[in-house]
């Protein structure tokens, strides 16, 4: 049975992708290990001074039996790509499918993040996913200060709404208008909802990953 595993930062993410998962193939199985401390110590110091518990963590998922590990923190996610890459483990970050397809999606992509490391690390990808795909891409930066206390509480309903208010300003102040919305973080799920009178896509990365893993670990017409 294949089984596809989650490294977190939140545990609010747990309940997320297990849905999503199960919505997605019912036959695959999920394995979740979630460390709060690696992302305040990759905001402090660094994403590459938690690289060796990133490392850790990976293969502790793996050895309980994950085909594939997706890495649902985006300021980690680099890393863990590259530690997976190293040591041959198959890790996808969690952003990754997101970014192919908002390069596809539109030009003018509206980038948006409550942590500007979130913002950093995100940007390089989507040029990244535009070079391969041929394409050119403008990113415009849509920040949402002072949301992100919402989430650390475990307030998702006061944080997605007000992630939603800032974006709704946010990309209606823009001339000319952008193409797609791209929410950075995977903590930004609940605001794709209220969202919909924007009339433009607005991608998030939780699904597009659960996706990508599957097919990873799912034969083709199974």
């Amino acid at each position: 049975m294949a089984t596809v595993g989650f490294l977190h930062t939140a545990d609010a993410h747990v309940r997320t992708f297990r849905d999503l998962l199960h919505q997605r193939d019912e036959t695959v199985t999920d394995r979740h290990l979630v460390d709060t401390g690696l992302l305040a110590a990759a905001r402090a110091r660094g994403a590459a001074a938690v690289r060796g518990a990133v490392a850790d963590r990976l293969r502790r998922l793996v050895a309980e039996g994950a085909d594939v590990v997706v890495v649902t923190c985006s300021e980690t996610g680099p890393e863990a790509e590259r530690v997976g890459a190293e040591a041959g483990l198959r890790v996808l970050r969690v952003d990754r499918p997101m970014a192919e397809a908002a390069v596809l999606a539109g030009r003018r992509i509206a980038l948006v993040s409550s942590l500007t490391e979130a913002a950093a690390t995100l940007a390089p990808l989507l040029r990244e996913a535009a070079a391969a795909a041929g394409r050119t891409v403008e990113l415009v930066d849509v920040h949402c200060p002072g949301t992100w206390g919402a989430f650390e509480s475990g307030d998702l309903v006061t944080y997605s709404a007000a992630v939603a208010d800032a974006v709704r300003r946010g990309v209606r102040a823009v001339e000319p208008a952008v193409d797609v919305v791209v929410l950075a973080q995977a903590s930004m799920v609940g605001a794709a909802p209220l969202l919909r009178d924007l009339h433009v896509p607005v991608l998030t990365s939780p699904r597009l990953a659960v996706e990508a893993a599957v097919e990873l670990v799912v034969p083709v017409g199974r």
